[in-house]
């Protein structure tokens, strides 16, 4: 053992301070979440159909496109609190990168047919991660991701907005 401690400590003491090891950057971290914006699409019925953008700093942008009782654009300003409840209800769904679930794809094996169906992005810096979800995926163990995409935006002040569903 001596043998081989003592070259080590011997080479260590030869090399110049300008040769140590650089300590380890520290991982990147995620940038902060900057918006959100949720979509909703058509179904065979009288689904509201609107798309609402909602920022950190709390600006907001509610564009009713069918169904709504507001067509157009109405900007509302959302509070710290409104922004975290949208924000930590879509959290547990929020994919890194993209992911779908429609007909068609493995996430959607048994489905209903006529139902609408979401699309929910984060921004965050350059990054933007994108869920697109078909309700009617959610016949057996969706139903809990269902409920949660299909509420959340009642944590921002838009019911007036969309009207009675």
């Amino acid at each position: 053992m001596r043998s081989t401690v003592l070259p080590a400590i011997a080479l260590a003491a030869l090399l110049p301070a300008g040769c140590a090891v650089a300590p380890k950057a520290a991982e990147p971290q995620a940038a902060e979440l900057g918006t959100i914006v949720y979509e909703t699409a058509p179904c065979y019925g009288l689904c509201p159909v609107y798309r609402v953008t909602v920022a950190a700093d709390g600006a907001g942008i509610f564009t009713g496109m069918q169904y709504t009782a507001i067509n157009g654009d109405r900007k509302f300003v959302v509070t710290p609190e409104q922004f975290a409840a949208f924000a930590k209800t879509l959290a547990p769904y929020r994919p890194k990168g993209s992911r779908t679930i429609m007909p068609g794809q493995p996430d959607c094996k048994d489905m209903a047919t006529d139902m609408p169906s979401v699309d929910i992005q984060w921004k965050a810096g350059e990054a933007t991660d994108k869920l697109s979800f078909y309700y009617g995926c959610a016949m057996d163990k969706g139903q809990a991701m269902a409920e949660a995409l299909r509420t959340a935006p009642e944590a921002l002040p838009i019911a007036n907005f969309i009207g009675k569903r």
